[in-house]
């Protein structure tokens, strides 16, 4: 209830309502060293050294976090002094009412790195010190918290902060995540390898079911095959789809299914033959699909609008992913129209 009051009265004697104090926020957040205490005139000025000096850290402008700060050629020793709520009003242009431990104090912004908190007539100067803040920040208020957790005492226990320590900290740290991920990217490599064997011998396998049902098929069958195959090459339907083609007309969508149509009623196996060897884009089935249509290489550049360089590409690329081995466009094309037949 008294620090409501003192709020309050704060707030009328710069003619503001609490509300301002909200205009802006986190002003004091981070950490800052106290570098120089002026006091009145007719008293010498006093200056604190770096290597002991009082050290505060702000968790927004709601909270402060304060110890003395010692510097050793090892790191710091830490010893908390207290930890209590602030309240920070902006009376605007820099100037605040800073109110610590039920007293209200005027607080000035210097500039970014330089605030200045006056308490009975003495002036006392901090500086930011972010280097402190990101590298101890959070180990320093934990051990001020703990500290101070039964309220402020006169002879405070000291903490060590080793920057040797955690210099060997971070190594171990650094040490064990290389680790985790060498062994990750390892175990990803092996589960590759072995889903790559694994296509590797299912592919094999399907070569290995096309060659032996072309082996095993009976002449019968074969000379039938033959004879409804020389009769789609001779048929008025194929006729037409050479014209399109020789003038370079684009296939439609529509043209597409009725070829797959002609290849599955000519040859029933081949396009269930064909996809179950590799998923292939679209550009490589249809490649595939002319390739069976005993279309020149030329052709099916024209009717797909690529040029014959990339064709030659597409056939190689496919033989070497489905053999496992390099080889030539052509030798694609004596594969494709060796199998379903």
């Amino acid at each position: 209830m008294k620090q409501i009051l003192i709020t309050l009265a704060a707030c009328l004697l710069i003619g503001c309502y609490s509300n301002n104090s909200s205009d802006k926020s986190n002003v004091l957040q981070g950490a800052w060293t106290l570098r120089q205490v002026e006091y009145p005139y007719d008293r010498p000025d006093t200056y604190y050294k770096p290597e002991n000096t009082l050290l505060r850290l702000y968790d927004g402008d709601s909270v402060v976090y304060q110890c003395w700060l010692n510097k050793t050629e090892s790191g710091f020793i830490i010893r908390p002094e207290l930890r209590c709520p602030v309240t920070l009003v902006d009376k605007g242009h820099g100037e605040y009412v800073y109110i610590e431990e039920d007293s209200p104090r005027p607080l000035t912004i210097a500039n970014d790195s330089t605030i200045v908190i006056q308490q009975q007539g003495i002036l006392y100067t901090f500086h930011r010190a972010d280097d402190i803040e990101e590298e101890w920040g959070a180990d320093i208020i934990s051990i001020i918290a703990e500290g101070t957790k039964n309220g402020p005492s006169e002879e405070a226990q000291s903490y060590v902060l080793s920057a040797k320590e955690r210099h060997q900290a971070n190594v171990i740290n650094s040490f064990i995540l290389s680790t985790v991920l060498v062994i990750i990217l390892m175990l990803l490599i092996v589960r590759v390898a072995i889903q790559y064997r694994r296509d590797r011998q299912r592919l094999q396998l399907q070569l290995q079911q096309i060659q032996e049902v072309q082996q095993e098929r009976p002449q019968s069958v074969r000379k039938a095959i033959e004879s409804v195959e020389d009769a789609y090459f001779a048929s008025g339907d194929y006729e037409v789809l050479q014209r399109r083609i020789a003038t370079g007309q684009r296939l439609r969508e529509a043209d597409w299914q009725e070829i797959e149509s002609h290849i599955r009623r000519v040859y029933p196996g081949f396009c269930s033959q064909l996809k179950g060897l590799y998923a292939m884009s679209e550009l490589e089935y249809e490649v595939c699909l002319l390739i069976k249509l005993r279309m020149a290489p030329k052709d099916i550049a024209a009717v797909l609008a690529r040029d014959m360089s990339t064709i030659s590409t597409v056939r190689s690329r496919l033989y070497g992913k489905v053999f496992g081995r390099k080889g030539g466009a052509k030798e694609w094309d004596d594969f494709i129209r060796s199998i379903g037949v």
